[in-house]
């Protein structure tokens, strides 16, 4: 049975990648101030990148759920199960936390700064409370932690049979999700529906919550027998 040791051994450049990209990210956020941090982030506007992000940040809403329910297909059961209860305790954290600090969105913050312009991309709906943190960056980077738990589950399941070109996919899988939940975090800033410091801590939630679960409860919802 994977234990919670074996499982960061196997997935350790994923750990450590976001580990990196939170500490550049903190770093940004103790050293410039947020509303000119907001505008340095969204200083480039394109038609392609307007385009790209409204309809990539919407995937948080309906799509990655859908395909959570995919493995049903295959009966493969606890696979959905296992993203349903993240999404359920994580989900119920970040509603406290909203509601907790009722914060402004960046549309309404900006209001008060006349020398400002808040870039908007046409055709998105603006929202203006409960900013804090980003329910979307929560939602993108749990979607894909628990993929790469329960890759590292499939990877895991025949060490014997491991090659170099295994290996390099499995890692290549692992860049690929973080790099897509970490798109999927900016395009709240990029939309100014949120301030990094509200995708940074969904971004938290997200990432933490897969490997909770798994600690407390990786015997009844994935449970998987690997050969050592």
């Amino acid at each position: 049975m994977i234990n919670f040791k074996i499982l960061i051994k196997t997935i350790y450049i994923y750990v450590i990648a976001y580990l990196a990209l939170l500490i550049t990210i903190l770093g940004l956020m103790c050293f410039l101030p947020r509303l000119e941090l907001h505008m340095l982030l969204n200083s480039y506007h394109t038609s392609i990148q307007d385009t790209f992000f409204k309809y990539y940040s919407t995937l948080a809403e309906w799509p990655l759920y859908i395909i959570a329910m995919l493995p049903i297909i295959w009966k493969k059961i606890k696979a959905t199960l296992f993203f349903a209860m993240c999404e359920m305790i994580g989900g119920g954290i970040l509603q406290i936390l909203k509601h907790t600090f009722c914060s402004d969105r960046p549309i309404c913050v900006f209001e008060h700064c006349n020398n400002i312009v808040l870039p908007i991309v046409q055709g998105v709906t603006m929202h203006h409370s409960n900013s804090f943190p980003s329910g979307h960056a929560s939602t993108f980077f749990m979607f894909c932690t628990c993929c790469v738990i329960i890759l590292a589950y499939y990877y895991r399941r025949n060490p014997k049979v491991h090659n170099r070109m295994k290996t390099i996919l499995f890692n290549a899988a692992l860049f690929i999700l973080l790099t897509l939940a970490a798109i999927g975090a900016y395009s709240r800033v990029y939309l100014s529906q949120h301030f990094l410091s509200d995708v940074c801590v969904g971004s938290i939630i997200g990432f933490v919550t897969p490997f909770l679960i798994f600690y407390l409860c990786k015997d009844k919802i994935l449970k998987l027998k690997i050969e050592k």
